[in-house]
């Protein structure tokens, strides 16, 4: 009887490609932005080609649900970026100010 090999685990929190650091939601970034699984196997060398396929077949058996954590994950990152810049400004205003001065500049000198 054939063994079924786990391409994808869930751990802390989240999906990763099993045995690995590389997370699931990188892969499914990649695919859906259209890169084909030998390109995604080379931004990943630690991949083998068989992983990167094992992955993305998990993900499209999965889709609605890996969608659903992407989504959640999204909204928890800019939910933590918004308290973080309001902290900032309430803190470190003169930081903020000079980092805002430094991004305009640099915007500037582009143009």
């Amino acid at each position: 009887m054939p063994v079924e090999k786990t391409y994808v685990e869930q751990r802390d929190g989240g999906y990763w490609v099993a045995g690995t650091r590389v997370s699931l939601d990188s892969l499914v970034y990649a695919f859906r932005r259209g890169a084909s699984p030998e390109t995604i196997r080379r931004s990943f060398p630690v991949l083998t080609l068989e992983e990167v396929y094992g992955a993305i077949a998990f993900y499209l058996a999965h889709e609605p649900e890996v969608d659903a954590y992407l989504e959640e994950s999204e909204r928890e990152f800019e939910t933590q970026t918004k308290e973080i810049n309001a902290r900032t400004r309430s803190t470190k205003p003169e930081l903020l100010e000079r980092l805002e001065s430094a991004r305009r500049d640099h915007e500037a000198t582009r143009q």
